[in-house]
Formats: structure tokens, sequence, C-alpha cells
């Protein structure tokens, strides 16, 4: 059986491009700690999955920028 790309632990795959975010934290003049792509990764699921949350609650499935 293949592994995912990207997954970490708790079997969720990563949502984040790793080289991008790197990137665009060195184009700020920081530096990128070992765990920051995780850190940055969780709070997209949760900021997803709030989005989700509410436009459920708006009767939509389908998600909007506005549900962010």
């Amino acid at each position: 059986m293949a592994k995912k790309a990207g997954s970490k632990k708790g079997g969720r795959e990563s949502l984040v491009v790793g080289s991008k975010v790197k990137a665009y934290v060195r184009s700020q003049g920081g530096i990128v700690a070992g765990d920051l792509l995780e850190a940055v990764s969780a709070k997209v699921y949760e900021l997803l999955d709030a989005a989700v949350e509410r436009s459920k609650g708006n009767k939509r499935s389908t998600v909007r920028p506005q549900d962010l």
C-alpha cells in the first residue's frame, strides 16, 4: 500500500505547499521552524472545517469566501 505524500500523524495530509510557505516567511526576514508547516496545515483544516459548518448552517453545500 502506497503512503500518502505529505501524510502526518493524525492521518491528515498537509494542505500547504511547504516550499511556498518557507519562501514567504524567508521573504519577510523570518526563519522557518521545523514544525511550522504542520501547524499551518492544522490551522487551514480548522478554517475550512468552520467554513463548511457555516455553509451547512446556512443550508448550502457550496462553501463560499464569506464562510471563512
